[in-house]
């Protein structure tokens, strides 16, 4: 009977080091799950100025046309949302670059998504960034679906960071005392505003 126990010993030990490895593994493995889950629920930057509502195709497609991009340009899309105005700047006019900013993480996430069903992924990028920090002063058109305020407000950034020449189209809001060149209405019934950035800007328009 000794024997028998002295043998069982061994069995044991090598139980409870199983268990302690099993333990240790499935450890880790909760730890990288909830490390991800946390990467993939971050937060925005800050709060949202305005509350996400897509631009209708419609509206996107006439936006590009009245701005007449082709693919010699760059084009930058200020609160990109979904990722819809870069994506078809790319995949049906063929612009040579799309930058889509976004301050909050879940339309960055579903923007890129929609990126690589499209097969876009090479000439589309999105930026988790506040676009009143950010540099878009390669652009050679910036699309906007912001608020009156906030084109005001981003006003002296466009003046300051774009070449003369860069075309500018919002979709449903103006700029203030910053007359659009062209304003044009959809089919269905969506509000378009076209500008292009001039040689000298008038100081009253230049402080927002």
């Amino acid at each position: 009977m000794r024997r028998q126990r002295l043998f069982l010993l061994p069995i044991a030990c090598i139980g409870i080091v199983g268990l302690g490895i099993t333990g240790y593994s499935l450890t880790t493995q909760t730890n990288a799950h909830t490390q991800t889950i946390a990467q993939d629920t971050q937060a925005p930057l800050r709060e949202p100025d305005v509350v996400y509502v897509p631009t209708p195709q419609e509206t996107v497609d006439e936006m590009l046309k009245v701005a007449k991009v082709t693919k010699n340009d760059t084009l930058y899309d200020l609160g990109s949302g979904d990722g819809r105005i870069p994506i078809t700047a790319v995949q049906k006019y063929q612009v040579k670059k799309a930058v889509g900013i976004d301050i909050n993480p879940e339309r960055i996430k579903e923007a890129k998504e929609n990126a690589k069903k499209a097969g876009v992924t090479d000439r589309v990028t999105f930026l988790n960034q506040d676009l009143f920090k950010s540099n878009f002063s390669d652009a050679t058109v910036v699309t906007l679906y912001l608020l009156p305020e906030l084109n005001v407000k981003l006003r002296p950034q466009l003046f300051k960071q774009l070449k003369p020449g860069t075309r500018i189209v919002s979709h449903a809001f103006d700029m203030g005392d910053w007359k659009p060149e062209k304003t044009l209405q959809t089919p269905g019934g969506s509000t378009i505003y076209y500008w292009v950035i001039p040689k000298e800007i008038p100081k009253n328009l230049g402080d927002g």
